[in-house]
């Protein structure tokens, strides 16, 4: 059975982007010079409050902190 949006709700993307941030010792403004995001944008997504991202920023991201999309994006359970 399809899973309803309330159900999606549910299961919580949570970001690691502070973590990776800082075993690299990177701030988010250098990250930002990098991959080209507004440095609002990156705390959105680090802090959990982003309701959708770019799958070309994704692969930004993981091309400039050298990691993976499930090592900067993990789900709560």
């Amino acid at each position: 059975m399809p899973r309803k949006a309330a159900d999606a709700q549910d299961a919580e993307i949570l970001c690691r982007l502070d973590v990776l941030l800082a075993e690299r010792g990177m701030t988010l403004a250098a990250l930002s010079e990098i991959v080209g995001v507004s440095v609002v944008n990156l705390s959105v997504l680090k802090n959990d409050r982003a309701q959708a991202v770019r799958f070309s920023t994704l692969a930004a991201i993981c091309d400039a902190l050298g990691c993976d999309v499930g090592d900067l994006l993990t789900r709560a359970r």
